[in-house]
């Protein structure tokens, strides 16, 4: 099934091109099915990109999904057009009274700030605390991720001494004599993620009675995955919705600021940036996302009304 954005999306030409199934708004209101709502808080800086990385993995599972992109009504970012925002975003005040099946928040360009010295802080935390009754599942990426984690659970970040910056092998944690998570089923042992980060959040620092299950790490880059199952909320801090290009354009453009940057680890042929890089995430990426939202179809209720009213069922 295909997922609904708007036509004049600079992300739907692209994804149109790419096999992605879209559609429009005639015929999405003939289709007899209630589609699941996604709502994506951007906070990236160039927005069209993450909006395209984001709508193809959410655009390739078997449900049809209609994506709200967010903003935060308090702080406008000067990276993008406003002219962009207002065709194509709404603020948290336009949709605080509603509902969601699910809840995308991005990273951002302010890690190595304390996190209440971000501009839109006390939005953010509101839009948190509003998930929990408004939102039936949450997926945190990258800055995303370690901002909910300090918000619910005071888990600090600690700053690295230098930008963990590549392609880190992870493994999943296995559980003797249990099943796999819903949100690993069908991935190998060991797979390959993009990591971009100045700063990282440990285990060690997670509270031991929070609920939190780590679900992947790394021996040299840490932490990747964790699931807290009771408010289905998923913290991901490194960046499966990559495309190919992504950490060679943050290599160029850190490189053209500054003489001390090292390649990215494990990304170029050879450690030779003139040869183009090899996509080796793709697959985990659609699989990651379409276990989280078949588990978000699994149990989020039919009216939209009803979550966070009720508890409802983990998928099995």
């Amino acid at each position: 099934m295909p997922i609904k954005i708007p036509n004049d999306l600079p992300a739907f030409e692209k994804l149109q091109q790419e096999g992605v199934r879209l559609i429009g708004e005639n015929e999405a209101l003939r289709q007899d099915i209630r589609p699941m709502q996604i709502a994506l808080l951007n906070l990236m800086p160039e927005k069209p990109k993450t909006e395209t990385q984001l709508a193809r993995l959410l655009g390739a599972t078997p449900l049809q999904v209609e994506l709200t992109l967010l903003t935060t009504s308090t702080y406008r970012p000067n990276t993008v057009p406003l002219s962009h925002l207002q065709a194509f975003y709404k603020t948290w005040d336009e949709v605080r009274d509603r509902k969601f099946d699910g809840l995308i928040v991005t990273g951002a360009p302010v890690e190595m700030l304390p996190f209440e010295e971000v501009k839109y802080w006390r939005e953010l935390t509101e839009i948190l605390d509003w998930s929990r009754t408004n939102v039936h599942t949450s997926f945190h990426i990258c800055w995303g991720a370690q901002a909910a984690l300090y918000h619910f659970h005071g888990v600090p970040k600690h700053i690295l001494p230098t930008k963990r910056f590549g392609v880190y092998t992870h493994y999943v944690i296995e559980r003797r004599d249990a099943q796999r998570p819903p949100l690993m089923r069908g991935f190998d042992d060991y797979f390959l993620v993009p990591v971009s980060r100045h700063t990282e959040v440990r285990a060690a620092d997670l509270p031991k009675d929070a609920g939190l299950e780590i679900l992947a790490v790394s021996n040299a880059a840490g932490l990747c995955l964790l699931h807290e199952p009771e408010h289905r909320t998923v913290y991901m801090f490194n960046h499966l919705e990559y495309d190919t290009y992504t950490l060679h354009d943050e290599y160029c453009r850190d490189k053209a600021t500054r003489a001390d940057v090292s390649l990215p680890v494990n990304y170029y042929p050879d450690d030779d940036p003139d040869k183009p890089p090899r996509n080796c995430w793709r697959a985990y990426a659609h699989l990651l996302f379409g276990n989280w939202i078949n588990e978000m179809y699994q149990t989020t209720p039919y009216e939209l009304e009803r979550i966070g009213t009720v508890a409802q069922p983990q998928a099995a």
